[in-house]
């Protein structure tokens, strides 16, 4: 009989992705214990038990460097010769990683390389999807890049907002539309962001002026949204702070307190109420079970529209050059 790894290899393959908007992974395992004698010679490959595999999907931060001595390797994926960055380490499992500089692969210290191709080849078509999506997330990313002068734009409630010097003012002023000569809105209004900075400000200045205002503006907007889920919900909030986390939108603890990511400021309002329905259904559900869900949809109905939305956007690049 085949050995019970290799029967449940199908199974262990599957992908978890560490996101907000899924289900949290299952726990590992319970690391082994060590053996009470010497360990034999190893098996050749041909015996060697395959080890268990989960991938993870990372977006942001990129991954740091292999060990010394463990360079870029090339597998065969549907006809085509993938780079890979191979690192060995304690661990008991194969782990794949896709992010925007390529395939990285985890792997232990005793599995043959030719068993560890065999597992990404199992997994070539969910590899080469997720590089061409990595790649295409790279480009948006790239075209988001704000060039902080005078006439700059980026997103802001999921409308552009144009950033406009003004030396005469103090501090920064909004104005959420421009008019006609009859002192009409116009049909598309245009946000217009108001700084009180020298037409010749260093573009840190400038950045770092905007992102003050971002953030006051996302603490009063989230404040209000979250009064009004926290009362549909009926849970209680006991505070809100805002969070500036790489990986996560918003996180939920037990006695009540509520993160979220200020950097939402810049998706439309139903992706920012979609976030906070999510993190206050957790003082309900602290879990992603399908109690957990059925409290989200009865506040948001169409909340897999928004969660779907969300897992598409793209923050804009907002680093001084």
């Amino acid at each position: 009989m085949l050995p019970s790894k290799l029967r449940g290899l199908a199974d262990l393959l599957k992908f978890s992705q560490l996101s907000l908007f899924d289900s949290d992974p299952p726990p590992a395992p319970p690391p082994a214990s060590p053996p009470a004698v010497p360990r034999p010679v190893r098996p050749g490959p041909s015996a060697a038990p395959l080890p268990d595999v989960g991938t993870v999907v990372v977006v942001a931060p990129a991954p740091e460097r292999a060990e010394p001595g463990v360079g870029s390797r090339h597998v065969l994926l549907q006809g085509r010769a993938i780079p890979y960055e191979l690192k060995r380490g304690r661990r008991r499992s194969i782990g794949f990683t896709v992010s925007d500089e390529g395939l990285r692969v985890a792997a232990p210290k005793w599995v043959p390389v030719v068993e560890i191709e065999k597992a990404l080849q199992q997994k070539g078509e969910w590899i080469l999807r997720k590089l061409v999506e990595q790649r295409e997330r790279a480009r948006r990313t790239q075209a988001a890049r704000v060039d902080w002068a005078d006439g700059c734009s980026l997103p802001y409630l999921g409308e552009p907002l144009i950033v406009v010097l003004d030396p005469g003012l103090t501090g920064a002023r909004l104005d959420a539309g421009t008019t006609d000569p009859q002192g009409t809105l116009s049909e598309v209004p245009r946000r217009l962001l108001y700084l009180g900075l020298p037409q010749r400000a260093e573009p840190d200045q400038i950045r770092d002026a905007v992102q003050s205002w971002l953030q006051r503006q996302a603490r009063q907007l989230f404040e209000q949204r979250c009064r009004h889920f926290a009362a549909q919900l009926d849970v209680t909030m006991t505070g809100l702070r805002l969070s500036s986390a790489q990986t996560r939108w918003g996180s939920a603890s037990a006695d009540g307190m509520i993160r979220l990511n200020w950097r939402l400021i810049h998706f439309s309002p139903a992706l920012i109420d979609y976030v906070v329905a999510h993190e206050l259904a957790h003082l309900r559900e602290m879990n992603h079970s399908p109690r957990f869900w059925a409290v989200v949809r009865s506040v948001m109905p169409d909340y897999q529209h928004a969660r779907d939305r969300l897992k598409q956007a793209v923050l804009p690049l907002m680093d001084a050059p």
